[in-house]
């Protein structure tokens, strides 16, 4: 059946800007890998749901899971001193410290969604990837880091003054006579690994869909973070703009990071919808899944060890462990073979493994640093509820996955349930700014994710049977 342009994926993009402007806008309270892989599943859910609805329950599961893991490995750049090259005030009106500033997340906004756009892609596409080689894979692109990060973020000797050539962080460059303190970088390592990876799967394995998707990814991302901080930067150079009138008046509730963290999220997941519609006849999931390559034993061994080892990452100082696993792809080994090969990881990485960092920091934050909330109470809103139903979800559906489901209902109720217990997460870590009591720079942020929650919920109530087999 074939559809307008203008039908069809008018809805698909708008789903997906929501979600990804939703998601991005909350990892901003969460941080790096673990934050980022929330909005990569909310994301990858709203498209799956539309483009893999009629597949088997694991290939579904497996897509989402994909690109929620690829979205993990740009969390471990550095970019706060990259935005500041836009906004510092001592840098207010240089022209090239803005464009530099610029330039640097443009590229680092391209690595970030570029790995989620092929992860994706592997998971749609008519070719199929074994397990040895994605670990095969995995182990490659720790190589191709380990090179890009000698060759592109190299040397780094912060007390003699001495930088990589290229480098977007606090330079002496721009302010001689500062007190700085230089960030270490890692974008080359990843923009290496992400140009070899793309290398292989579009040279090697000749899979146009994942190419193309991460280059649709590439695009989204850097646009997202250079168009999304131009707002931020506007504000902190226009400061006198809003010192007066109705632009005065609503400057103080307007978190203008949280501004851009939306306005990057909701083009990335535009432009990566959009890319994918564009590419809709390379999208071909087998109607039903092969065996899982992994023996159950195997995948909750594979389990037993990544969890604890998660856990003391987040929440723990482990020097030798953050040394390790600080480079982010180092922790996407194992869940990407055990993705890739098992049967219950799918389920267990989109729904209670992500949800395990962002239910532990709002009880750390709300329970223990702040003790709004008595510890009781508290592990039972904000960890075991959150855990609890994620996990007998993911259980739910992997069951189920013996018997030849379809994707579709997986992906709708696990969208709803990620929609609106990510919201509610936030809403608790904004303090609950309710629209009827006195606003503060939360509120704006807090409406726009209840209109994205609603219309996300709306849009997996909605979508069509059918999925990609009636969009091609």
């Amino acid at each position: 059946m074939q559809e307008t342009f203008l039908l069809r994926p008018g809805r698909v993009l708008l789903l997906s800007a929501l979600a990804g402007g939703m998601g991005w806008g909350i990892r901003g309270q969460y941080g790096h890998e673990t934050g980022a892989m929330l909005a990569g599943l909310l994301v990858g859910l709203v498209l799956a749901l539309h483009f893999c609805a009629r597949a088997g329950a694991l290939i579904g599961a497996r897509a989402v899971a994909l690109i929620t893991l690829g979205i993990a490995f740009g969390g471990s750049m550095t970019y706060g001193q990259t935005i500041g090259l836009t906004q510092d005030e001592a840098l207010i009106g240089n022209w090239s410290a803005l464009g530099w500033g610029l330039l640097g997340l443009f590229i680092k906004g391209a690595i970030w969604v570029g790995f989620a756009g092929v992860f994706l892609g592997i998971g749609l596409s008519a070719t199929r990837y074994r397990v040895w080689e994605l670990g095969l894979v995995g182990l490659g692109l720790l190589l191709l880091l380990w090179l890009g990060l000698r060759c592109l973020n190299e040397p780094f000797l912060p007390a003699e003054r001495i930088l990589p050539r290229v480098y977007f962080s606090a330079d002496w460059h721009w302010t001689p006579e500062a007190d700085l303190r230089p960030r270490r970088e890692r974008w080359g390592g990843l923009l290496v690994a992400l140009i070899g990876l793309l290398a292989y799967v579009g040279w090697v394995r000749r899979d146009r869909l994942s190419r193309n998707l991460g280059l649709w990814g590439m695009l989204g991302g850097g646009l997202g973070f250079s168009l999304g901080q131009s707002l931020q930067a506007f504000h902190a150079w226009n400061r006198e703009w809003f010192q007066g009138g109705w632009l005065g008046r609503v400057d103080p509730l307007l978190n203008w990071w949280n501004l851009m963290e939306i306005t990057f999220g909701a083009i990335w997941g535009f432009t990566l919808a959009l890319g994918l519609w564009l590419n809709r006849r390379e999208v071909n999931p087998p109607e039903i899944a092969p065996n899982p390559a992994l023996q159950p034993v195997v995948e909750w061994g594979l389990l037993a060890v990544y969890l604890p080892a998660l856990i003391a990452w987040q929440f723990l100082s482990v020097p030798a462990l953050d040394a390790v696993a600080d480079h982010a792809i180092t922790m996407g080994l194992i869940p990407l073979v055990a993705v890739a090969g098992g049967r219950w990881w799918p389920y267990l990485l989109a729904l209670p493994i992500v949800a395990l960092p962002i239910a532990g920091k709002t009880f750390s934050e709300l329970c223990v640093a702040e003790g709004s909330m008595p510890m009781l109470p508290g592990v039972l809103l904000y960890l075991l509820v959150p855990l609890a139903s994620t996990t007998w979800m993911a259980l739910h559906f992997a069951n189920r996955t013996r018997q030849a489901a379809a994707a579709e209902g997986y992906l709708r109720a696990a969208l709803l349930l990620a929609t609106w217990l990510y919201f509610a997460l936030n809403f608790a870590f904004f303090r609950f700014p309710w629209p009827w009591e006195s606003p503060t720079a939360r509120t704006p942020s807090a409406i726009v994710f209840t209109l994205c929650a609603v219309g996300l919920t709306l849009g997996a109530l909605g979508a069509r049977k059918g999925g990609w087999r009636d969009a091609r």
